[in-house]
């Protein structure tokens, strides 16, 4: 599906805001109230729009910690006991990865013996070989995918 600007637009507002009303989203974007509703249902059929989820405050739910963790893996490719560790409420991303590592899994525990103990789990799945482990720090920057696109990037000085 081709998106215009009204799309991504709408598109932005509605990643800061899902919980807006048609009236207010048509308002933030120059449409009409069933204008909007009528694009939100498109975007939705087709597919853009996956689901409506929210975000929660890792603090507020006990997962102040923050992982991401490098398998290596015997072979290549997902097999059902890997994909078992979905499973895990700890286990945010799964991503199969080209580069030094096999698969990438980003992770959120309450503190580092849950991620010890998770980790320990993962040398439990058949073909797992080795991890390597980077706990973050400080985030600046972690968002949802946005409908924006750069056409122009801007020049370092």
């Amino acid at each position: 599906m081709d998106l215009d600007t009204t799309d991504r637009r709408l598109l932005g507002v509605l990643v800061e805001d899902a919980t807006l009303s048609y009236a207010e989203l048509g308002e933030r974007v120059a449409l009409s109230a069933p204008a909007a509703h009528e694009r939100v249902k498109r975007l939705r059929r087709s597919g853009v729009i996956r689901r409506t989820a929210a975000l929660l405050d890792p603090k507020a739910v006990r997962k102040p910690l923050l992982a991401f963790v490098h398998m290596d893996t015997k072979g290549w490719g997902k097999t059902p006991q890997l994909m078992m560790i979905s499973e895990y409420p700890e286990v945010e991303e799964i991503h199969s990865v080209a580069g030094d590592t096999s698969v990438l899994l980003k992770v959120r525990t309450e503190d580092t013996r849950a991620l010890e103990s998770l980790l320990s789990h993962l040398y439990e799945i058949p073909g797992v070989v080795t991890t390597r482990t980077y706990v973050v720090l400080s985030t600046y920057l972690e968002r949802p995918v946005q409908p924006g696109i750069t056409r122009e990037w801007p020049v370092a000085r």
